[in-house]
Formats: structure tokens, sequence, C-alpha cells
């Protein structure tokens, strides 16, 4: 996937990750074209694979799941062709990432309790040592994509990385 996005098309994409069920007028409004040709857009940003499908968000503590938790877990490749079709049949997994370091699997899951965290976590433990955090409040929570903020931010640690080196330099 080639990343040739303009402004508009970043802001398209914006927009809907904060309301994914925004009217089309209303999002060619805000990005100031036609109806016809934010409808364009969309298709070919669906079509080229910028945007995967649209969903709710839902409030996982009206729902009872009061329990969140990140498990790391080291599975030995030889367990994963057992370990992968387990991890996605769970109902309790939100995300499971394959990382590096000492754990090679980082779970994010949810539950009513913690009873229900210690039983899954005691399934888990035949593919592999676990290590689990609890989480007792987010401060950021999952959100989309800020491209444009993400642009600047980007060029501006660059140029700080690039002054740095520099200095490093300088001193040797």
């Amino acid at each position: 996937m080639e990343n040739k996005l303009d402004k508009i098309d970043m802001q398209i994409l914006s927009i809907l990750q904060g309301d994914g069920r925004i009217q089309l007028k209303a999002l060619a409004e805000k990005v100031f074209l036609s109806s016809p040709a934010t409808s364009a857009r969309l298709d070919r940003l669906e079509r080229d694979g910028y945007i995967l499908g649209y969903k709710a968000q839902v409030n996982r503590l009206a729902l009872g799941l009061h329990i969140t938790a990140f498990i790391n877990l080291a599975v030995e490749p030889a367990e994963k062709p057992q370990f992968y079709p387990f991890i996605k049949a769970s109902p309790y997994v939100l995300e499971c990432n394959c990382v590096t370091g000492e754990y090679t699997m980082l779970i994010k899951a949810a539950f009513h309790s913690t009873v229900e965290l210690d039983a899954f976590i005691n399934k888990l433990q035949q593919f592999g040592k676990t290590n689990t955090q609890i989480v007792f409040s987010t401060s950021v929570a999952s959100r989309g994509v800020d491209f444009l903020r993400l642009e600047e931010w980007s060029e501006k640690d660059k140029s700080e990385y690039l002054y740095m080196s520099e200095t490093e330099s300088e001193k040797e």
C-alpha cells in the first residue's frame, strides 16, 4: 500500500475515526467537497485498504467487564499452531500481538471478574509462562491516528534527532 494520501484524504480518515456513522453530506461539508467527490474518495480509501471497516465503540464497563488486563505470554514456536486457534476463539481477548522480548505475545483482554481472569491465565499457561498487569485507569483510550499532528511530530522528532546527532559528533 503506497502512501498516496493527500490532506483531504487524511481529514476524511480522521473524521471517520471519530464518527464512523457520519452522513455523507455532513462529511462532504467538513472537507469542503461535493457529496459525489467525497463518496468517490471513500470508495478509493476502502478499495485501497486504508479503511478496513466501521465499528461501534462499546462501553465495556456498562456490560459488566470491569477488569482489563495485559497478559504477556512466552509461547514456544512449536506451540503456535495450537495457540492461535485458542486465542482467536476466546471471547475475553480484545487484541493479541506477537512482540519482541522475553514474552512473545501481548494479549489485551476484558473480564467480568478476577476469577474469570485467573481461569483464563490458567488456560494460557499450557502454552507458556505468563506475566499479567491489571489496568487501574486509562489516560489515553484506544483512538485513531491523528494524521496531521503525526506528520508535525514526525518532522519535529527528525529535526531534534538530526540536531542531537550533530552535537554528539561535534563532541568527538
